[in-house]
């Protein structure tokens, strides 16, 4: 593909990509991240150190 025909490619495709509008289904995106409002921040790891930074505060 020569280089005209190349640039003329990026510059029809940056003003799809910029002018053009989708719709986009926020719910789905979500279910399919595994993201949830019941979902909270669960630290795997905290049990294995808890009782060993105790001592330290007292």
């Amino acid at each position: 593909m020569g280089r005209g025909r190349q640039k003329a490619k990026h510059t029809k495709i940056a003003r799809e990509l910029k002018y053009d509008t989708y719709n986009v289904n926020f719910s789905s995106l979500e279910k399919e991240l595994g993201h949830s409002d019941d979902d909270q921040y669960v630290d795997k790891w905290a049990d294995q150190y808890s009782d060993e930074y105790e001592d330290e505060k007292a």
